[in-house]
């Protein structure tokens, strides 16, 4: 997406929310949201500031001696040189706006947003302006997917709904020598370099108690072998590699044998229920022209879970905002670690991942969900099973 865009966008949410302006803020990467709008610029030393009024030219402020790092954005800049002359300059750069959004979150409910620290919001507040948070101007402008990267992430998601199954195969071809989660791990990433996809921290490759533990990943030291009966939960991720692509994400579990255990069913029909749920509840909202929230989607789900007795079980966010980096900026279905008041819009994608976790096994779910103009689209392979490792 180009700066024009982005621009565009901020503009056109800032004056729908009649918000007089966004102020962008950062300090030597402390806030990321700042070079995902305009892009990656390396070695920015000193503090840089961008205001994008709802109506008129955005101006960049930033150091005379970074000066140079931004001239190829085409925007307007103004120049300090010293601590006061940026104050000074930054109080005549808002000059008339009252309400202001930036990179804030009211008790930090929403940490993906809070990213300007305490000293910074005082310093601007001290100007006159009353400071709202940003995050939906976040979401509006810089999460909405273009075609191009939702092709892309139908390369990823298609790639790992084929690599999740190969590694279930991988485990079922060597279990007489009992393959370790560690060994399945290598042959996940071993996939990803052959697909052409990144290869970055996980995946996930668990069985029997690890899979309680939702973010496992197995090492030389903590790998145990999988042999005939366990249970193996495999949760992988990834992008395609050297372009501007977007992630996908899945969850996927098995059984190593013909006949699946009755409690390991009942907690994946409890979970798989309680995804569906979800699923059905944006698209019905969707349909009804409803504006959805991220805290309803979850609430959905985990009252689902609740009800088929597993309630205690279920003790992280439905889900998460899909873009470059796996969790992203957008709304995340969540009601239970933060509560996300964002709404669910056209141009984003999410995951929708919930999960039970027992003493002796954990079962998850996960699928990606894209948010197109006409509606909802799964674009992922969607398990229905237990997948039996024979």
């Amino acid at each position: 997406m180009g700066v024009d865009i982005f621009l565009n966008r901020a503009q056109e949410h800032l004056r729908d929310a009649s918000v007089d302006g966004w102020l962008l803020y950062d300090y030597r990467g402390m806030n990321p949201i700042f070079m995902d709008a305009i892009g990656d610029i390396e070695n920015v030393t000193r503090p840089c500031w961008l205001w994008i009024p709802s109506v008129g030219e955005p101006t960049l402020l930033v150091s005379y001696v970074d000066q140079g790092r931004f001239e190829h954005l085409g925007i307007p800049r103004t120049l300090f040189v010293s601590r006061n002359d940026m104050i000074t300059r930054l109080g005549e750069v808002i000059a008339g706006a009252r309400c202001v959004a930036m990179e804030y979150s009211a008790n930090a409910t929403l940490p993906r947003v809070s990213k300007v620290d305490g000293g910074t919001m005082e310093l601007v507040r001290g100007l006159g302006v009353d400071v709202v948070s940003s995050a939906d101007t976040i979401q509006f402008a810089t999460q909405q997917w273009t075609a191009q990267q939702f092709d892309s992430h139908l390369i990823a998601a298609r790639k790992l709904s084929e690599i999740v199954l190969e590694a279930f195969a991988y485990i079922g071809d060597r279990i007489s020598s009992g393959p370790t989660e560690f060994e399945v791990a290598e042959f996940i990433r071993s996939r990803f370099r052959e697909d052409g996809l990144e290869v970055t921290d996980g995946p996930v490759v668990a069985s029997n108690r690890h899979a309680s533990d939702p973010h496992f990943e197995p090492t030389l030291k903590n790998s145990v072998p999988i042999v005939n009966g366990d249970w193996v939960l495999i949760d992988l991720w990834s992008r395609v590699a050297g372009m501007d692509s977007m992630f996908a994400d899945i969850t996927w579990t098995a059984y190593v044998g013909d006949r699946v255990p009755l409690e390991n069913q009942s907690v994946f029909d409890a979970v798989v229920g309680s995804r569906d749920a979800a699923l059905e509840t944006i698209q019905s909202a969707f349909a009804e022209g409803r504006v959805l929230r991220g805290w309803e989607v979850d609430d959905v789900a985990r009252n689902f879970i609740a009800d088929a007795g597993f309630g205690d079980y279920f003790n992280h966010r439905l889900g998460h905002s899909l873009g470059r980096e796996v969790h992203s900026n957008a709304v995340n279905l969540d009601g239970w670690e933060t509560l996300d008041t964002r709404p669910v819009i056209p141009g984003i994608a999410v995951t929708i991942e919930p999960g039970i976790y027992l003493p002796n096994f954990g079962v998850r779910s996960e699928i990606d969900v894209f948010i197109s103009p006409d509606g909802p689209i799964v674009t992922t392979e969607v398990q229905h099973e237990v997948v039996k490792i024979l």
